[in-house]
């Protein structure tokens, strides 16, 4: 980099056009397309400016092997005295073609960091550390920082086919090429490793396709735990399988302590002022394995004195109409939207009240929690209230019902009407009409989960 840039400034200086260059390093040409070459100056290098940019891409760009990496720099340099903005067109073919070498080579200095391997042997002095790398690009050098502020401990040697480098605990050095057969093979740790790396490796994680993309087999062949990934793969299947068995009563014994904690804290929920009046917080019921939630309004007056969901009138439609679609409400998850009754007294009487958007925000926190322990497959909205809540906005049930929507949470959910709309239809043929729209919107529901 250094020997190119003062290069650079001066031919810059002279006003020397690309074409007049050719780039070489040592006595072996590296530019096949340049013309004859231009006379070195001997006047002092230019002052050039140019931004960060440019410097951090010809520092990565020139690594690469790539023989006509200098002259693609210097026509670059060339074009952005006349354009100081040139870097910021990533349209622009020999800016893409840059890029692309700059991202080449520090994908490869990720994979020398990620992939190279030390195995240990005795010298003269002790302990030391050898590894053995072939890099696509000449990113040796710029690599060595890495693994001496890595590997400050110990001392190392990292082997190449172009050339080493050496850390005796003080300093860097540098020493000629050498091939794979001045590298161990293997050590005693590495059996250590092996075992670790097996007993770690999880099945279920397994992308093959993945895998093969961001450790290419090229490199398998410098890395001890790569001669147990086919054998891991094959058991893969069969791992997860176990793992799955094993883990599933583990794992709903902990959603169901976890649901039981947060319904205890759920009856003395402060977030709005409907606790005040209310009898108790009646919260959600059903398997923790439910399939299938549904999300009413809010409690109802008997719901409040029994502190269950949907026991009123208007549960009685709704366990009817779910026989009817041919769903157990046993095997189901069944809360609200709002978990205290609001209500309007008259007399001894205690009339609904619609929740309005501040209580149904105050109590979407319970509904995003239940969802996050159970995570149905799908989740039934019975009103525009339980739609509000699970939404977040206001959706029109006529408009919305009959289909699947996307829940911000990724889930499934249909929309319906509340039960209770059912019992305040005026006449009994309307009733009918619109309780048998309900039970089709319940089977619909249901069909979804197979």
């Amino acid at each position: 980099m250094d020997g190119w840039r003062d290069a650079a400034r001066r031919l810059i200086a002279d006003d020397v056009p690309p074409d007049r260059v050719v780039w070489q390093v040592g006595d072996t040409a590296t530019d096949l397309f340049g013309g004859d070459a231009a006379p070195a100056s001997t006047g002092a290098p230019a002052v050039l400016r140019v931004s960060r940019a440019f410097i951090t891409l010809a520092g990565d760009a020139i690594l690469h092997r790539d023989p006509e990496r200098f002259s693609l720099l210097y026509h670059l340099l060339w074009r952005l005295r006349d354009l100081p903005r040139l870097m910021e067109d990533q349209a622009d073919p020999l800016v893409r073609r840059l890029e692309g070498l700059a991202k080449a080579v520090r994908r490869d200095i990720h994979k020398m960091r990620a992939f190279l391997r030390f195995r240990s042997l005795a010298d003269d002095e002790g302990e030391r550390f050898v590894a053995w790398f072939e890099p696509e690009h000449h990113i040796v050098r710029a690599n060595a920082a890495f693994f001496v502020n890595r590997f400050a401990a110990m001392r190392w040697s990292i082997l190449t086919p172009e050339v080493s480098v050496h850390w005796d605990g003080t300093r860097p050095s540098e020493g000629p090429g050498a091939a794979r057969d001045d590298a161990p093979e293997g050590d005693p740790t590495e059996e250590v490793w092996k075992t670790y790396y097996a007993s770690i490796f999880n099945p279920a994680r397994v992308k093959v396709k993945a895998m093969l993309k961001e450790m290419p087999r090229k490199y398998w062949k410098n890395m001890p735990e790569t001669a147990l990934v086919p054998h891991l793969l094959a058991g893969a299947q069969a791992r997860e399988s176990g793992m799955i068995e094993q883990a599933r009563t583990g794992i709903d014994d902990n959603v169901q302590a976890a649901w039981d904690a947060l319904r205890q804290e759920a009856m003395a929920c402060t977030r709005c002022h409907l606790h005040r009046h209310a009898t108790q917080t009646v919260f959600g019921e059903g398997p923790m394995t439910a399939p299938m939630m549904f999300v009413g309004e809010q409690p109802g007056d008997q719901e409040d004195l029994a502190g269950h969901p949907f026991v009123g009138p208007a549960g009685q439609v709704f366990d009817r109409a779910l026989a009817a679609a041919g769903i157990k409400r046993a095997e189901t998850y069944v809360t609200n939207a709002v978990k205290h009754f609001k209500f309007e007294p008259r007399g001894r009487r205690r009339i609904h009240a619609k929740p309005d958007a501040g209580e149904i925000e105050a109590c979407r926190w319970w509904i995003e929690q239940e969802q996050l322990l159970l995570r149905p497959r799908v989740t039934v909205a019975l009103g525009a209230t339980a739609a509000r809540s699970l939404f977040g906005k206001v959706m029109t049930i006529g408009r919305e019902r009959g289909r699947a929507h996307k829940l911000p949470d990724g889930g499934e959910a249909w929309v319906t009407v509340h039960p209770s709309y059912l019992l305040r239809l005026p006449d009994e043929a309307a009733r009918e009409t619109e309780y048998a729209r309900f039970v089709d919107d319940l089977r619909l529901a249901h069909a979804a989960l197979t």
